[in-house]
């Protein structure tokens, strides 16, 4: 395996003090109603309000002092973005964050507010990182990627450490940081737990991947799960050779069954983004039968108000 568990035990020491170790709160009405205990991992807690900081900081941390001088360099649609600004201005190193002119002004500005120097490069995610590979290149930076890199996988793999003893853990899958990290850490720990990853149903492509055998570009489409977009690199070397060997499952969810989970969960006070109510959408949806306590992870607060406001008014 490329990330072990020793690794993100050592991301855990690296990491303590910098990230915040997150609520794991019973969800009351769903472990009624299934009959099972059903936990909630509360991520979206997370300073900057998304798991993404685990990895960014361990990832700065793991770096020789020689590069942190030289800066810190990543493309992002805005979460990652946000936790490597976070992470670089708490240990004093230059960060850049290479944006496409697609990512929402409220996201890079809260980039710009950490302290970044932004880079707004054309008008794709593709050619935002055209711009990292120059600032490598040319300018030294060390590049720190969203989700397939070791040292970002063992920092999400923390998640797992925390989790404790189920018999299920539900994992939004995107890149596959955050799976694959939590998938290393809870089978080590518990081999016969289970591990599944939740995905919307269109546009998913660590789910059409898995399905190919191999990385493969997807389409993407809109979805209330819009964190859970974008590929996972056709030279994927880290995150789909995990996911393919540790996670039990891959589920796909519908938009409506993804607006039902961000219902339940605003009525029981937590406001999560689409990504975040996956594995709580499953369970209502009966796509995912519990056999025993199971966890859900909800991976990040970012919701736009209005859209929170307009589904939490929506008849169930």
């Amino acid at each position: 395996m490329t990330v072990t568990l020793d690794d993100i035990r050592a991301a855990a020491e690296r990491i303590r003090g910098h990230v915040v170790e997150t609520p794991l709160l019973r969800d009351e009405l769903l472990s009624a109603r299934l009959g099972q205990p059903v936990w909630l991992k509360c991520e979206y807690r997370q300073t900057t309000g998304a798991f993404k900081l685990r990895g960014a900081t361990n990832a700065i941390l793991s770096l020789p002092p020689e590069a942190l001088t030289r800066g810190v360099v990543t493309a992002s649609t805005g979460n990652h973005g946000r936790a490597l600004a976070h992470a670089a201005r708490a240990l004093d190193v230059p960060a850049t964050v290479c944006l496409s002119r697609l990512v929402p002004g409220n996201k890079v500005q809260a980039i710009r507010d950490l302290g970044a120097q932004v880079r707004i490069a054309g008008a794709s995610q593709d050619e935002a990182m055209a711009e990292v590979a120059r600032a490598v290149a040319q300018e030294g930076m060390t590049e720190i990627p969203p989700f397939d890199h070791k040292a970002v996988v063992a920092g999400q793999g923390t998640i797992g450490l925390e989790i404790g003893t189920a018999e299920a853990v539900l994992v939004p899958l995107s890149g596959g940081g955050l799976a694959a990290g939590v998938a290393v850490a809870i089978k080590a720990l518990a081999p016969g737990t289970r591990v599944i990853g939740l995905t919307m149903e269109n546009g998913a492509a660590m789910a059409a991947s898995l399905a190919a055998g191999h990385p493969v570009e997807v389409t993407e489409t809109a979805s209330l799960a819009d964190s859970l977009g974008g590929g996972i690199g056709l030279q994927n070397r880290v995150t789909f050779a995990l996911c393919r060997a540790l996670l039990d499952d891959v589920i796909l969810l519908t938009e409506a069954e993804i607006a039902q989970g961000i219902r339940h969960l605003g009525r029981a006070g937590h406001v999560v983004e689409g990504a975040a109510s996956v594995g709580t959408a499953a369970l209502l949806a009966g796509k995912v039968v519990p056999q025993g306590p199971t966890v859900c992870i909800l991976s990040g607060a970012n919701i736009d108000p209005a859209l929170h406001a307009r589904i939490m008014a929506e008849a169930a």
